[in-house]
């Protein structure tokens, strides 16, 4: 139905362009607490042995990758320091349902403690 004075055209609050909004730009860093390390985990296999295709479903959340970032040692109850462990760039194993994953710039992380690293790969 016409409402008067637009020019005879019909008003409808859905025909207007709504303004744009910009995405935010800025990158966000992740600097991890003490007794935590920042890993960004490998990349979880495709394939089996013999070469069947998994779906995503199948693929087996991986328990290794390498060290973003290091939180700051630790002082444990009984006054003594624990350092952290590995290094910025190592390749490590923590336990499988260690850690705490994270999504910062579209890119996956896990929070690890120090407790849940197992092993250095080289």
């Amino acid at each position: 139905m016409p409402v008067s004075g637009i020019n005879n055209k019909v008003f409808c609050p859905l025909f207007f362009k709504m303004p744009k909004i910009k995405k935010s730009t800025t990158k966000l860093s992740v600097t991890p607490l003490m007794g935590y390390v920042l890993v960004e985990p490998s990349d979880a296999e495709t394939t089996t042995s013999s070469g069947i295709i998994l779906p995503e479903s199948a693929q087996e959340k991986p328990a290794q990758g390498s060290v973003v970032s290091c939180g700051d040692e630790m002082v444990m109850e009984n006054g003594k320091v624990v350092k952290c462990p590995v290094k910025v760039g190592d390749k490590v194993v923590y336990k499988k349902w260690g850690g705490d994953e994270i999504k910062v710039s579209g890119v996956e992380y896990k929070l690890v403690k120090f407790d849940d690293l197992m092993a250095i790969l080289e």
